[in-house]
């Protein structure tokens, strides 16, 4: 749990970075969600590792594969299209506890 809420930390800020770019981009980085679970499982081997709602309904996802180390976060539209956001290399799993710096809390 406490891993899901720091990878979607990390997909929330890239989401917000890529918001603009993203709705211009539609065409190329977009597609139905099963065509891209697909592709991301078939090419990367990448499966969900951590899901959230942002907002607009909208479905955050992080895709990983921890023995390539490939990641990709997406979003999710309630129409069912999915976008990519983000991608890259060097994806792991870490099991720490989250302090209340880390949450955003003061200290």
């Amino acid at each position: 749990m406490k891993q899901d809420i720091l990878a979607l930390s990390l997909g929330v800020g890239a989401i917000l970075l890529t918001a603009g770019q993203l709705h211009a981009q539609n065409a190329t980085r977009c597609a139905e969600r099963s065509d891209v679970v697909h592709r991301l499982a078939e090419t990367f081997g990448e499966t969900r590792q951590s899901i959230g709602l942002a907002s607009d309904r909208q479905v955050v996802e992080v895709y990983a594969s921890p023995e390539t180390g490939t990641w990709t976060i997406t979003v999710t539209t309630p129409q069912g299209v999915t976008c990519l956001v983000a991608a890259g290399r060097g994806f792991e799993r870490v099991d720490e506890d989250l302090t209340p710096a880390r949450l955003g809390k003061p200290v």
